[in-house]
């Protein structure tokens, strides 16, 4: 850590007590590191759903939680406009995933940032997800991504952080990675 991000507790409203804090615990021992998600998705009619998170854990520790996050469709994929769509949410995950490795790397340079934007485009052909061709891919063959930073680092440290964002985000990995994915049906 720089000297100003040490004279600092709290750079970009992270608290740099509490990062170092969680990197000892996890350094000390590995278990302590190991964080699971949670999500349930419920359908609530037409293209909607709901999902909610109700708990987490970091180690051992059960932590609740208690959000709500809504999605639906515009009218033209047959739904009725209430909520951010699917897609819409995905980017925004990966968006803000992201966004919290900028802010926190940001913050252990000493960096005070004064706006941070992250714009997630991806253009989907409807003909996989409809079933019409098989040989079309239902998902993104490729998103672009623009991060907007502007604080008092340099070009050099803000170069950086973009290179570590990518190197240590969860959800970019998740998205630029294969991933393993286990599906299981209940019927009834």
């Amino acid at each position: 850590m720089s000297s100003a991000a040490t004279q600092n507790t709290v750079v970009n409203g992270v608290s740099l007590d509490a990062l170092q804090k969680l990197v000892e615990s996890v350094k000390a021992d590995a278990r302590n590191g190991l964080a699971g998600f949670h999500a349930r998705t419920r359908w609530t009619g037409g293209t909607k759903s709901e999902s909610t998170t109700d708990s987490w854990t970091i180690g051992a520790e059960s932590k609740p939680r208690g959000y709500t996050i809504r999605t639906d469709e515009p009218p033209e994929l047959c739904g009725g406009n209430t909520a951010a769509n699917p897609q819409e949410v995905l980017m925004s995950a990966v968006n803000a995933c992201m966004m919290v490795g900028y802010v926190a790397l940001a913050a252990i340079e000493g960096i005070t940032l004064e706006s941070l934007e992250i714009e997630t485009t991806g253009e989907l052909d409807l003909r996989g997800f409809l079933g019409l061709d098989p040989t079309v891919n239902p998902g993104y063959d490729t998103l672009q991504c623009t991060v907007r930073i502007k604080g008092d680092g340099t070009p050099e440290q803000f170069r950086r952080i973009h290179q570590l964002v990518q190197a240590t985000s969860p959800n970019y990995a998740n998205i630029t990675r294969a991933i393993r994915f286990y599906p299981e049906l209940v019927v009834g």
